[in-house]
């Protein structure tokens, strides 16, 4: 039932109001000291202007579904990833708004009478701006820290962005001090709302993130990072109580994503949606409607699964020519609780792999959904574990049956054995067309099947993109984009993809297209194209020139505006210069 937040969700529409109030007062000094003065008072006073913290940074996970890196392929692709960015005028993400709201509120949270709620909505507070600034230094890596509100004459605003080092300290420092707090006052678990729990996920995804990039892009004290993803993890992990990898029902990693509660047996924070207060998502439309990108999952990925022995897919020596009918056939689960394996529209994607995660009905339709998405989970804690333990040097096989092997348990997938996988490191995960150029050391096999496992599991779930970064893997999205394999003699003929006996599509490449009844018609040419002509698998974007570029793509550029405004003081990122 969802009876029990529709207080919150009424709060979060109704700060429209409040919201507009606020943008104004944080803008002139005079009344800002007004609203001080009669607001702020009551815990739900404190609670009614942190909701919409809530709003303004989590919106991004309304789309995450949308993840466009090496994956998935959509149309268009991200300017990051068809490397088409350019240096923007304004905006761009470089923005402060969020992060204004929230000092704001620290600034003026001593007002309120009760000791206790000024204490946990401070905790609620630094957990928003540890998150806000995590967000910002993934993008463009140094950045100005601010921990207090900013009047139009204070010269801050015109400061010299402050080093990666000294931001991550105070990210540190706040989700420390949110995890501190959040332990006392509010220890419970709750999937809508920040807890103490929530604060510990934070920190694992934070010191995995920074301590893998440190590591892989050179900077030091990247050994610090992944130590506090290890003390998170292993908190969250060893806590009573507390979370487990759900596995109700015969498709249970399925059901985790379609279920209009968010289950939290696993889910540690989800984005509320509620068919009943037409507060819906469109997941049924982006992965079913030719007019929403055609995404699909990319055959690099449909390669990563595994069969369902535990054997790797790519050692097959027919794998590279093999029809979709039978690719999918004795595979790891997961793939067909991700995409389509039956009744594929060739309309709603460019690949052939079409998607279903999240999709409650599998099925084409534009019509909105009400089920929850989830923010943090645990199976992305026991991944984090896992990863930064193996990238130390630290890692047991115990530790794979607490973490990486619970995942596969769920679906009753063989587990991972440390020793064979590092004896023996996948040539498909190596390879540069297809895998990581960076990795090595004793740990190359188990890192290498880690990341298969996270690729996996959090597929359309928002991380792949960053991960890429923070593994010094760019080269990824400009690998070979491809789709499904097409047989010769299937061309301007009627063919049936997932053998089911009826027809799906037809492929052509006449002047004109052929009518052959009901089916989806693809002409190849331009953004598609056949590898080999008249056969082999779908190859997309081979009309863009996707070179990443080493020494500049990493992070986002800076708007030309914040570099005029400051004389100069805020510094292109390199690469990015005029």
């Amino acid at each position: 039932m969802k009876t029990t937040r529709l207080i919150i969700y009424t709060a979060l529409f109704g700060l429209a109001f409040l919201a507009t109030s606020c943008d104004d007062i944080l803008d002139v000094t005079p009344k800002d000291r007004l609203v001080a003065e009669t607001y702020f008072k009551t815990e739900e006073q404190l609670e009614l202007f942190s909701n919409r913290f809530y709003e303004q940074n989590f919106t991004g996970t309304s789309n995450m579904f949308k993840e466009n890196a090496d994956q998935f392929i959509i149309s268009p692709l991200d300017a990051a990833i068809s490397g088409q960015r350019y240096v923007p005028e304004t905006g761009g993400g470089w923005d402060w708004g969020n992060l204004r709201s929230i000092n704001y509120f620290l600034a003026n949270i001593h007002n309120c009478d009760s000791e206790t709620a000024r204490v946990k909505y401070e905790g609620i507070a630094r957990f928003f701006r540890a998150y806000f600034y995590f967000e910002k230094v993934k993008r463009f890596g140094d950045v100005p820290w601010y921990d207090k509100v900013l009047d139009s004459s204070d010269p801050d605003l015109y400061k010299a962005r402050d080093s990666r080092e000294l931001v991550m300290d105070k990210v540190m420092e706040d989700v420390n001090a949110a995890i501190d707090i959040l332990a006392q006052y509010s220890p419970s678990k709750d999937v809508y709302r920040i807890t103490w729990w929530t604060a510990l996920a934070l920190k694992s995804r934070m010191g995995l993130f920074e301590g893998t990039f440190r590591k892989y892009h050179g900077l030091e004290g990247w050994e610090r990072y992944l130590n506090d993803c290890v003390e998170a993890s292993e908190e969250l992990m060893n806590a009573r109580n507390g979370y487990s990898i759900y596995t109700m029902g015969s498709t249970p990693y399925r059901n985790l994503f379609i279920a209009e509660d968010a289950i939290d047996t696993e889910i540690i924070l989800a984005r509320d949606y509620d068919s009943a207060l037409s507060m819906q998502h469109n997941i049924r439309e982006y992965v079913s409607s030719p007019s929403t990108g055609r995404p699909g999952m990319s055959r690099k990925m449909v390669n990563y699964y595994l069969k369902s022995d535990g054997t790797r897919f790519t050692d097959n020596p027919d794998y590279a020519t093999m029809e979709f009918k039978d690719e999918i056939k004795d595979r790891d689960p997961r793939l067909g609780q991700t995409i389509r394996t039956e009744g594929i529209s060739m309309n709603g994607t460019m690949t052939g792999y079409q998607l279903s995660k999240f999709a409650q009905v599998i099925a084409d339709g534009n019509v909105p959904q009400g089920n929850d998405l989830p923010i943090f989970r645990y199976a992305e804690v026991v991944l984090n574990c896992a990863e930064a333990k193996a990238e130390l040097g630290t890692l047991r096989q115990d530790d794979l049956e607490k973490t990486i092997n619970r995942l596969r348990d769920r679906v009753d997938m063989p587990g991972l054995n440390m020793s064979d996988a590092n004896a023996n490191p996948d040539s498909y995960l190596c390879d540069p067309k297809t895998g990581y150029v960076n990795v090595s050391e004793n740990n190359k096999g188990v890192i290498l099947e880690i990341r298969r496992e996270r690729a996996i599991e959090l597929a359309m779930e928002g991380f792949r993109y960053y991960d890429l970064m923070r593994w010094k893997e760019g080269q990824c999205v400009a690998q070979p984009m491809l789709g499904i394999y097409i047989p010769a003699g299937k061309l301007n003929q009627a063919y049936d993809i997932d053998g089911d006996g009826k027809d799906d599509v037809c492929f052509f490449n006449t002047g004109s297209q052929p009518s052959l009844g009901d089916l989806s018609y693809v002409q190849l040419g331009g953004v598609t194209l056949l590898e080999n002509g008249d056969k082999g698998c779908l190859r997309l974007y081979d009309n863009i020139d996707r070179t990443w570029n080493e020494e500049r793509d990493y992070l986002y550029p800076i708007p030309r505006q914040e570099i005029v405004l400051t004389g100069g003081v805020v510094k292109q990122n390199p690469g990015w210069e005029d």
